[in-house]
Parts: C-alpha cells; structure tokens; sequence
C-alpha cells in the first residue's frame, strides 16, 4: 500500500496532471451548458449511466458515436422506459454484447419506480448510494462508483480496467488482478480525497488510458512516475501480472440461408433465456465431429424449424472471435424442399425479403452475411 505520508502528494500531483490533460471533452462527462462541472456541482446520471454500461467491454472511441445516437433517440430516462425491445436492440446494433442493451432496459424499469416519472429531469431525484445502483442489472460496484462519483461529485472508488492495472503498477503488485481484488478496492478508496473526487477518479481513467497504458507505458511523461514501485524497481510492462492463456478451440458453425419461392428467407428470434436473447439470427448451428458441413445445416435447420432444405453453394466463410471462444462460420445458400417451418427453438420465425435484413437488429457477426447476401443479390443499400 502507499504510505499515508505521500498519498496528498500523489493526489496533487495527479490533479494537475488532469488539470492540463485531463479528457475533460467527455460529453456525458458535461454539464447542461456542455461544459466540465466545476467542484460540487451536480450533473445528470441518466447519460453517465448509459456511457458506463456501453464502455463495459467497449472502447471509448468505439461507444462515442454509439452513445450519441442514443441520447439523441432517448434523450431522458422516460423515452426509454416508453420504448420497446426492438427499437433499443436496434440503436445498439453494432456495438456487441446484446445482453447490456437488455439490461439497460430492465434497469429502467427499476430506476423510474424509484424516482417517479415526473422527477427524471431533476438529478437530485436519482440514487446516490451504492446500493442502489448495484441491485440494478448490469452494475456492478466498480460502475456505481463511477456514476455517483461522475454525476455528484461523491468520493467513491472505482476499479475499472485502468485503474486496476494503475494501483498495480503503484504497488508492483506479483498478484494477478483476478486474486488481488480485495487490496486494489483498499488503495483505490485510501488514495480517492474528499474533495475533487470526481476529478481523481477521472484522473486515474484518463492517465491509464493515455499514458499508463497497457502496452508502451509512456512512463517518461507521468505524473505518478515518483510514487510507482513498478517503474523505480522494476519494468511496469511486467505489470500487472498475467494469468497463463487458456487455448480456445475453434468451433465450426454452419448457417442456412433458407429461400422459398418467392425469394424471401426465413430468420428466426432467439428465445429471451438465451445469449443475446430477442436478437434475430439465420437458422444454423455447430458441426459435430462426424458430420460434413451440409450435414449440419440440414440437421440444424430440421431441428430449429422443423423443414428440409437444399444446401445449395456456399456464400462465404469468415471467423469471429468472442471473449470464450471463436467461431469458423460457413454460410450456404440453400432452398426449402418441404415442411412447414415452426419456431421449435426459438420464440419466432419470420419470412422476409433480403432488402428487409436491415430491419432487424441482428448479432454483430451476422452483418458480414447480410453484406454479403446483398451483395451477391445485387442489392445496393447506404444503411450497411
């Protein structure tokens, strides 16, 4: 831990360091004049909270754009509790990780019971314990933090990514971050003053993301090069300490684009209780080791749907990496030879023009196959 005689040290050369690079163009980090909060002053949680579940397994460049679409659909917590499932999957559509969006929505529910739907446009109306924030879907303490901290200037610590691998390069911790929890959440809350914590917590994201960052720290140029144990005793690549990388197999995945007559195909929505449940797919499964990948896809479909099909050529294969595992898709175009489809395992199936795809909010990997679909249909569209 730090020693108690350097911590005011430490906070004030931080500060400054903020003072003059802090990322104080951070909308949601704004207030109403759309301008950096001074000391006390309160701001909106509703767009801090928005950004917070977003840039969970998001970058911040990437959740931008994303974010201010959002805020310009739902512009207060009422739009959004007003909205239903299909209009927020497709305002998040590209950004992954589906399930955030669902519990954003669930979420809202909850915090329009708590704070009345007359009194969303009052800050003072929103919860400022932690408690309160954490009951909902997809906060964690970390993110709580951040809200409270960002949105009313109150001293609590926060422990994203930056700041972990910051305290541990502080410490030059030899814990992995997963087993050394418990002390970071104790260095984060002994450094984080009373006053101007909103500004050291931003502090600390902003140095991690610009300057102690995880490849190519640029040490040379940090504020807190004095007081980190990493960079005087050690090299602070080296930290934080890495766990051993699980080898993650490659799973093979064949998907059916079933046509009729008409030329439509048919989708289908995956059942609520599943991974990016209420997101339409193409019927499709993965390749069992005894089997080709035509196979699959007449067995997948017959098992989903209910219909045989013709597997006809294939339309392009291409890999697509999750957090746990990576998928090999192999897409086939193929035509309905007999049965009537039913939605045996998924809440419903629908037949639809290819041009109509677009309509759709549809897992991340998929937009690689409507591309292509359109594309060898001769389909020209702006929206891809």
């Amino acid at each position: 831990m730090i020693k108690n005689n350097l911590i005011i040290g430490l906070q004030k050369d931080l500060l400054n360091w903020f003072d003059d690079y802090g990322r104080h163009w951070i909308p949601w980090k704004l207030n109403s004049d759309g301008l950096p909060p001074e000391n006390g002053e309160i701001i909106s949680p509703y767009g801090i909270w928005i950004a917070e579940i977003m840039l969970q397994q998001t970058q911040l460049n990437v959740v931008l754009p994303y974010w201010e679409k959002w805020m310009k659909t739902f512009p207060l917590l009422n739009n959004l509790v007003d909205s239903n499932e299909h209009n927020i999957l497709m305002h998040w559509r590209g950004l992954g990780f589906y399930s955030r969006a669902m519990r954003i929505q669930k979420s809202s529910k909850l915090l329009i019971e708590h704070i009345g739907k007359d009194n969303t446009l009052d800050p003072l109306s929103w919860p400022t314990d932690l408690n309160s924030w954490i009951v909902l879907p997809g906060v964690g303490k970390s993110t709580a933090g951040s809200i409270i901290s960002s949105a009313f200037d109150k001293p609590f610590p926060i422990l994203d990514g930056n700041v972990k691998r910051i305290l541990s390069r502080l410490i030059a911790s030899e814990k992995t971050l997963d087993k050394d929890q418990n002390r970071l959440w104790k260095l984060s809350k002994q450094l984080l003053p009373l006053y101007r914590a909103r500004d050291f917590n931003q502090a600390l994201m902003d140095l991690g993301a610009t300057v102690c960052t995880l490849k190519k720290p640029k040490c040379l140029y940090c504020p807190l090069q004095q007081y980190c144990l990493a960079y005087i005793n050690y090299d602070p690549i080296d930290f934080p300490k890495k766990k051993m990388k699980k080898i993650i197999p490659i799973e093979k995945i064949g998907i059916a684009l079933v046509f009729n007559s008409n030329g439509d195909l048919i989708i289908d929505q995956r059942l609520e209780s599943s991974s990016m449940g209420g997101m339409w797919e193409f019927p499709g499964g993965k390749k069992e080791s005894n089997e080709s990948i035509e196979d699959t896809i007449k067995r997948e479909v017959r098992e989903e749907l209910g219909i045989e099909v013709q597997v006809g050529n294939q339309l392009l294969s291409f890999d697509h990496s999750y957090s746990h595992r990576k998928l090999q898709f192999e897409v086939y175009l193929c035509k309905l030879k007999s049965g009537n489809p039913k939605p045996l395992a998924s809440q419903k199936i629908l037949w639809v023009a290819p041009i109509r795809l677009l309509d759709f909010p549809f897992p991340s990997a998929n937009s690689k196959i409507i591309s292509a679909l359109l594309e060898y249909l001769g389909i020209e569209c702006e929206r891809l």
